[in-house]
């Protein structure tokens, strides 16, 4: 057996590099979590990197995840072998071209990495519900539970569909596996090649339709001979499971692996086994080991091949004392009798005469729900009962129809292995510096590691953790770390936010980042914290590495700094050996981006990362401190039993009748959640200077998470405000304006320390960046003046500048949006101006992932309960749902319409009806006349007709119906839907947030994106010209079209936006304007190229393409 050649991936690049090899052409389309395999393929062949056949792979991008599988399929017709790569809704996508690929018997292969279908709510997160739905398409299909398993059995599924001539889904769990990092094995292409079946190759190319010799295919057929041809087809599907173990021994032969269609692991004379595919695989090996160690006879059998099914191949992987079995399905079929997995293993029995085997169902780890040894040990328990519950859970209290089964979490030991638990901040590199490690670890030290990274659902700012295993014998371990011997906690809110020392061990270690001396510590972390130090006999260390950081110049970067003292507390390798390859690293990184005096600016940061920090004796006293007073939580119900425990990360604990209590089932969400959340990440947060303001209100309408809002007071309202409540008198409000103070507030835990009001406000000296803990104090200003209603000058507020429209109430706030998001800006401007009679469609995409991230709401309500009423369908439909809305709102007013003339005609509040329908379309009254005929018809006598209108009294007022997305939807994927409807000429907004790539996604290229441009998916440049949305929109003649740039002038989107809502046709807005926003950004844009060489880089590269 040759040398083997050791590499660091995740799942997804093993899946990739895999399937290059084999790839003639690749159509790709991005969908997380499976974006990184096209991205790796695509980058691949930009760089010339050949397949087995000597040539790099041609990759093509489509518009969609269907035209991605059209092009799959008429590529595999011409013959060439083709992949794709795709998840979740982009695989239900792809479902019509499945059907003909797999009927066709085409050798197509299609990498997926499982994710859940979006129900009642969209996840981004892992289990089968997507890859289930495809079962019946006449794919095979592969299941892999490992980054090594999808380097290996990606192959086999590649060399099985050209040995076979049948089109396979390679198929693991999203995030758990395509974003899991571990030591594996990569396979040789010289040894790959050798294992194709060339004559089948051959033959398959022949087969391809070509006018040298033609065909044809796709015909229509009748009733009289379609089913024949579907039932012909049973002696080719017959063939594959041999196939398929024939290209697996072939790789069994090159690895010294052992891959079956269906391994059985444990006992061999096991009595109860577990079924069960793809990642919780290696978890249920664990626990096995751990229960026969104890006197237990259970086993596993994890199935490799799940279609075809093979009978034979998986009864004779279960040993002959199996008395019980249970089967584990990641996904829920509603309104079945079990789910696949199950009912195929029950059929199977059956069919092979095994009916002395008592068969059970359970489900589990739905969404990436982490699944525990705990877990799995209460599954073999249930089955040690006299009768097994049937149609279980695990993972979850479902105290409603009680399918949960009761479990204890257990730690498993592995003797020699390091676990560690790091809680850092989304942007802060963090994420970045474990994966470096994890490199450093596994192949500078030759130990197996493992990184998974578990994410809120923020887009930057938010919450992330680095769950760490190291070690000298392979890692299974596919679960949360739960039993840490190292924590590192990277922002100093964290501790009073979430329980971070509760997963430490006895005698572990604890790094704290923060600007506190050791003697602040007694008066700044919570009881909980200090006994559990105390008691789990804490090595506690702290060191500031956001300062050590700015006083080397680097800004806010701490990834640096902290990962080299995370080396020198864990020593998990020779601390010479980290820092020799940690500054080796910073070589290869930036020299050729900065020069040596980048690197060496990096190494000292290295260096102060292995002294910087300081050991704090943990006092006595600690192992008993007392709890303070109980925290009063703010909000209602709901707030305070779901969206606060999720908010602390307690949410896998809540029970189903919680959630039924408050009728989310549905998915309905209660809005303005986000006002709770109080996040407090900011570094540094900007101070107003009263004596320098010249009130324009400029940083208020730049601010992307209306954090920063001008507040005006009578001399009355002011009275009673703290000595830190300064006003100046207010200006600019006109002549007959009240005599009012003036004060600019900032929310210190809602601000996220981007700077963009520094960049828009004219007056230098008004806004300053200071330290957030000096600004502490303002908060309670800001939730007490800028957060009250009752305090807007409705006097004053009026749309017709941006000064005026800044005092009124946004109701969209403090989003999940990255610091600095150039998107929400437009979002709040439009809530501001129409937010309490708003329709939003969204489609999927950035401004979708920070609208509506669970458990924050940035949409919110007055205090009338008027508020936007927001949801995202899907990436492709927006402007149809959009449509949907307007349609449905304009029925049903039709229909209270009709009611009112009746009324009416009978004498029934006839004054306020006539001037209802003679001004209930004007957006600036339709709320007034709407009163006055609610307050009219509540005290005219009781009619039929006056019931039913106030019945509907919600679809009285002119609405406000808006599309929002970002420019994959309205470019690409959407687009067909967005030209019928704003062909309609409806009284419909679409509101396209053009940044020119797939944001959310990690930045793939679009029809948005100009010729030339670097973007992943066209790591060559792009090759084609940028479409022309707005001049597509004019050609109609009855659109109003703008192009917008806050960035450039602010008065002109607020012109543009004021006028397309009041148009009674269709609008369309499309921001943003590159130039201009570059310029108008120019100074922020200096700042983030100083602090961060690569962006500097990338912008330059950029620049000289276009």
């Amino acid at each position: 057996m040759a040398k083997k050649k050791l590499v660091v991936m995740d799942g997804n690049t093993a899946a990739a590099y895999a399937s290059y090899a084999f790839t003639e052409v690749a159509a790709i389309f991005p969908i997380t979590p499976s974006s990184v395999m096209a991205e790796k393929v695509d980058e691949w062949s930009a760089k010339g990197r050949t397949n087995i056949f000597g040539k790099p792979v041609e990759v093509i991008e489509m518009q969609s995840e269907a035209g991605a599988a059209g092009t799959c399929h008429g590529s595999l017709q011409a013959g060439a072998l083709t992949t794709t790569y795709t998840a979740s809704q982009g695989l239900l996508l792809m479902i019509p071209p499945m059907y003909k690929i797999g009927g066709e018997f085409l050798p197509g292969v299609f990498h997926i990495s499982c994710r859940t279908v979006s129900a009642h709510a969209l996840s981004i997160f892992g289990d089968h519900s997507d890859v289930m739905t495809c079962r019946m398409t006449g794919f095979g299909m592969l299941m892999s539970s490992s980054p090594q398993e999808a380097m290996d059995l990606g192959a086999v599924a590649h060399l099985s569909a050209i040995g076979g001539r049948y089109a396979f889904m390679h198929c693991f769990d999203g995030f758990r596996t395509s974003h899991e990092m571990q030591r594996i094995e990569a396979l040789d292409y010289d040894d790959l090649a050798k294992l194709v079946d060339y004559d089948q190759l051959a033959a398959f190319r022949k087969n391809g339709l070509n006018p040298e010799h033609p065909s044809t295919r796709g015909t229509t057929v009748n009733p009289d001979v379609f089913f024949q041809c579907k039932e012909g087809a049973n002696e080719k599907i017959a063939t594959i499971p041999g196939v398929v173990q024939h290209y697996m021994d072939e790789i069994n032969k090159l690895t010294g692996r052992d891959y079956k269609l269906f391994n059985y692991y444990g006992a061999p004379d096991a009595e109860e086994v577990i079924v069960i595919m793809c990642s919780g695989a290696e978890t249920v090996k664990d626990t096995v080991d751990y229960l026969n160690r104890k006197g237990r006879k259970v086993g596993m059998v994890q199935v490799h091949l799940y279609r075809p099914f093979s009978i034979r191949h998986f009864v004779d992987a279960i040993p002959a004392t199996c008395k019980k079995i249970a089967v584990l399905d990641r996904t829920k079929e509603s309104g079945s009798v079990g789910e696949p997995l199950y009912l195929d293993v029950q059929s199977a029995l059956q069919q092979a005469g095994r009916k002395d085997i008592v068969v059970v169902g359970g489900r589990y780890g739905l969404a990436s729900k982490d699944t525990t040894p705990g877990q799995i040990v209460a599954v073999y328990d249930n089955l040690a009962k006299e009768e097994p519950k049937n149609s279980f859970t695990i993972g979850i209290e479902d105290d409603v129809t009680f399918t949960s089964l009761p479990y204890e979490e257990i730690a498993l030991d592995y003797p020699g292995q390091v676990s560690c638990k790091i809680w850092g901040l989304g942007g802060d590199g963090t994420v970045g510096a474990n994966k470096n490690a994890i490199s450093t670890i596994g192949l500078a030290a030759d130990k197996y590691a493992q990184a998974y990274f578990s994410y809120d659902s923020m887009k930057s700012g938010g919450l992330t953790q680095s769950h760490l295993r190291f070690g000298d014998q392979p890692i299974h371990a596919t679960y949360l770390v739960s039993a840490a011997d190292f924590v590192g906690v990277h922002a100093p809110t964290y501790v009073d936010k979430y329980d971070t020392t509760a997963d430490l061990k006895d005698g572990g270690t604890y790094l704290l980042n923060c600007p506190w001396s050791a003697e602040e510590l007694e008066e700044r972390l919570p009881a909980k914290m200090k006994r559990d130090l105390a008691n789990k006999h804490a090595n506690f260390y702290i060191m500031d590495a956001t300062k050590l950081a700015r006083d080397l110049g680097l800004g806010n970067r701490i990834n640096t700094i902290l990962q080299a003292a995370f080396f020198q507390l864990t020593k998990v390798i020779p601390i010479d050996l980290a820092v020799e390859e940690m500054k080796q690293g910073n070589y290869n990184s930036y020299f050729k981006k900065g020069g040596q005096e980048i690197v060496d600016l990096n190494n000292r940061a290295v260096d102060v990362g292995l002294t910087g920090m300081t050991k704090v004796e943990v006092p006595a006293a600690w192992a008993d401190a007392k709890d303070g007073a109980p925290e009063e939580l703010k909000g209602t119900d709901f707030v305070k039993e779901i969206v606060v425990p999720m908010d602390r990360q307690h949410g896998d604990k809540l029970p189903v009748s919680l959630f039924k209590r408050h009728n989310c089932l549905d998915g309905t969400w209660e809005n303005g959640t986000t006002a709770y959340s109080k996040r407090g990440v900011a570094v540094t947060v900007p101070q107003w200077n009263p004596d320098v303001c010249i009130q324009c209100n400029r940083c208020a309408m730049a601010c992307p998470h209306a954090a920063i809002r001008p507040v005006l007071l009578t001399e009355e309202e002011k009275a009673g405000a703290p000595e830190s409540f300064v006003t100046v008198p207010a200006k600019g409000l006109g002549k007959d304006a009240p005599a009012y103070s003036f004060r600019m507030q900032v929310s210190p835990y809602d601000c996220l320390g981007c700077g963009v009001c520094l960049t828009a406000c004219p007056a230098k000296g008004a806004l300053e960046m200071v330290p957030f803990e000096t600004q502490r104090e303002q908060q309670p200003n800001f939730d007490n003046y800028a957060m009250n209603e009752k305090l807007l000058k409705k006097d004053i507020i009026s749309d017709k500048s941006v000064k005026t429209a800044q005092f009124a109430k946004p109701y969209f706030q403090f989003s999940a949006a990255c610091a600095g998001c150039a998107e929400t800006t437009y979002i709040k401007l439009v809530t501001q101006l129409f937010g309490s009679r708003m329709y939003v469609a969204n489609a999927s995409g950035c401004s979708s992932a920070y609208g509506g991230a669970m458990p924050m709401t940035p949409y919110s309500c007055d205090s009338r309960g008027f508020g936007p009423c927001w949801e995202q369908s899907l990436f492709e439909d927006n402007a149809e749902f959009a449509y949907g809305f307007l349609r449905a709102h304009g029925s049903i007013h039709g229909e209270v319409e009709l009611r009112l003339k009746a009324l009416k005609e009978k004498g029934v509040a006839v004054s306020e009806i006539g001037e209802y329908l003679a001004k209930w379309q004007d957006p600036a009254v339709t709320r007034e006349v709407s009163d006055a005929l609610i307050a009219a018809l509540e005290k005219a006598e009781p009619t039929e007709e006056g019931a039913f209108v106030l019945q509907n009294k919600e679809y009285l007022t002119k609405k406000s119906v808006w599309a929002f997305g970002g420019d994959g939807w309205a470019y690409d994927i959407g687009f067909g839907g967005i030209d019928h409807v704003l062909a309609q000429n409806r009284d419909i907004n679409m509101l396209v947030m053009d940044t020119e790539v797939y944001s959310n996604t990690g930045g793939q290229s679009s029809k948005a994106t100009p010729t030339a441009a670097v973007a992943k998916f066209a790591a060559g440049g792009k090759e084609v010209k940028k479409k022309d949305l707005g001049a597509i929109a004019m050609s109609y003649g009855y659109i109003y079209v703008a192009q917008v740039a806050m960035g450039y002038d602010q008065a002109q989107t607020l012109k543009a936006i004021r006028e397309a809502e009041s148009q009674m046709g269709v609008e369309f807005v499309n921001d943003v304007d590159k130039d201009a926003f570059r310029q108008a950004t120019s100074g922020m844009i200096d700042d983030y190229c100083a602090q961060y060489p690569g962006v500097k880089e990338l912008l330059d590269t950029i620049d000289s393409v276009e």
